[in-house]
């Protein structure tokens, strides 16, 4: 499998420093989230049923009325290829790995694009995979640009699919309000934003005819009762979802003014998280990781990306370690 941040057992290991004295920085999951609802016997003791409010909850949060909840959007990713015979597909990249992963295990032809190729070459191929905004770079594609797009593969039934994993604290430039539209294939996480990953749900926005196809591969009850449970109480809470906007976006800043007053400005990022190209990035991660700070690498080429701190003793810790580094390796 491809390697992924998160992985914090593997990196108290590697440097001899217990978990729990960890700062993890190495996913896009926002760090706090929400007082839990209590979670009923019944959803642990019965197998989950569909008319228990989710898809309602869901499709109001998106703005979507055709959608799958899934177990995780890494379950779709896998999925997909699976539901088109061999194509050629465009990956704009750099972007998750494991979306070109998936359609070239599946014996699909692969070709990574920039945005200037897929204006031009566009007609040469059957899927368009696209992450708005980009993980790892933070680039947003507007929402017209990526409908034009559409438009022209759908006229030789192709498929755009565009990953929104990290899209909740920018809802006005979802594609998602524009599903069902044909060929489009919108994705969405619902751990990254509402600070859940544990819990292993997305939802997948298409025709209702993909979605049956993609329901059937998936087999029945692909996600689990707690989980749905959790998830419609948290996709009603308006309330609480504009608190934790505004909290992301405000703290999305913090990190990349952080990073700039530290002489490591950023190049590129979005609320959950900051990415820095350089090419001491293997040692900044090292010098990082030998205090307690886990970052994800990034080789090709060499760039770190971090997460969000938790609560002020992280930003500190950050904000010295960094301010160490400046000063050991100007």
């Amino acid at each position: 499998m491809l390697e992924h941040g998160g992985r914090l057992r593997a990196a108290a290991q590697r440097y001899g420093i217990a978990e729990a004295d960890w700062l993890d920085l190495s996913t896009g999951i926002a760090p706090y989230g929400w007082e839990l609802p209590a979670i009923p016997a019944s959803a642990w003791a019965r197998l989950p049923e569909r008319d228990d409010g989710l898809e309602t909850a869901a499709q109001r949060y998106y703005g979507c009325s055709s959608l799958l909840p899934v177990a995780g959007s890494q379950a779709a990713i896998q999925a997909l290829p699976r539901l088109r015979g061999r194509s050629r597909v465009g990956v704009l990249s750099p972007c998750y790995a494991e979306h070109a992963h998936a359609w070239r295990r599946e014996g699909h032809e692969l070709e990574e694009l920039d945005s200037d190729s897929v204006e031009r070459e566009l007609e040469r191929f059957d899927v368009l995979l696209v992450v708005n905004p980009n993980n790892p770079t933070g680039q947003h594609l507007a929402p017209e640009t990526l409908l034009r797009w559409r438009e022209r593969l759908v006229q030789r039934g192709g498929w755009l699919l565009v990953d929104e994993a990290f899209m909740d604290c920018t809802p006005e430039l979802s594609l998602a309000r524009h599903c069902p539209l044909p060929g489009l294939l919108v994705l969405r996480s619902f751990g990254k934003f509402f600070g859940l990953a544990g819990l292993r749900l997305g939802f997948v926005l298409a025709e209702a005819a993909l979605l049956e196809r993609l329901e059937e591969l998936l087999g029945p009850w692909a996600v689990s009762g707690p989980a749905r449970v959790l998830a419609r109480a948290l996709l009603e809470d308006e309330a609480g979802q504009a608190r934790q906007r505004q909290s992301l976006l405000r703290d999305g800043l913090r990190l990349e003014n952080l990073l700039r007053d530290c002489g490591l400005a950023p190049s590129g990022g979005a609320a959950l998280f900051q990415r820095l190209v350089r090419d001491d990035a293997p040692l900044l991660h090292e010098f990082l990781a030998a205090r307690g700070i886990l970052s994800r690498l990034f080789t090709a080429p060499p760039a770190l990306r971090f997460g969000l701190p938790p609560d002020e003793a992280g930003w500190t810790r950050l904000r010295d370690a960094l301010n160490h580094y400046a000063k050991e390796y100007p």
